[in-house]
């Protein structure tokens, strides 16, 4: 996994919702004030909800302080629409059904469900600068708890 300091070079294109309106775009193009990028497996899951539920009051504080958030999982952009709405989620959502941003940051691992065994992105955080240097790294996210992690990360 990338480190603190770490410099990294976003060259994928992912589609993303925001403001309600579905563009493709590079990820980089994303980058044009310090953001932090948290990732999670899928909408509509009890500890996915958690976890971006507990960003939305969060959100507002984070813009004033010229930082933005982007929430990606590999669930589509209508799934995301759909989920923006019934959360209130004012934050960027992409969908990453290929895993780029996973590998970029070299955050796959493996993971265990019904005793299957497959390789998936962590459920991680990332404060990264615009010109893709990581300014800071939550390597195994809280879900519940989250807003204040990232508060925390960006202070």
């Amino acid at each position: 996994m990338v480190s603190k300091g770490d410099k990294i070079t976003f060259d994928f294109q992912l589609n993303v919702v925001q403001d309600g309106i579905e563009k493709e775009v590079r990820f980089d193009d994303l980058l044009t004030q310090p953001t932090v990028v948290t990732v999670y497996m899928k909408n509509n899951t009890r500890s996915c909800d958690l976890q971006n539920v507990s960003l939305v009051p969060v959100a507002e504080e984070l813009a004033k302080k010229g930082i933005q958030i982007v929430s990606l999982s590999k669930d589509g952009c209508k799934s995301h629409i759909n989920y923006a709405a019934k959360h209130g989620i004012p934050y960027i959502l992409a969908s990453d059904p290929d895993h780029s941003f996973a590998q970029a940051t070299d955050s796959m691992v493996e993971k265990k469900m019904y005793g299957k065994v497959f390789h998936g992105p962590s459920r991680s955080a990332f404060f990264i600068d615009t010109d893709g240097t990581v300014l800071g790294v939550i390597e195994k996210v809280t879900p519940a708890s989250h807003g204040e992690e990232i508060l925390a990360l960006v202070s």
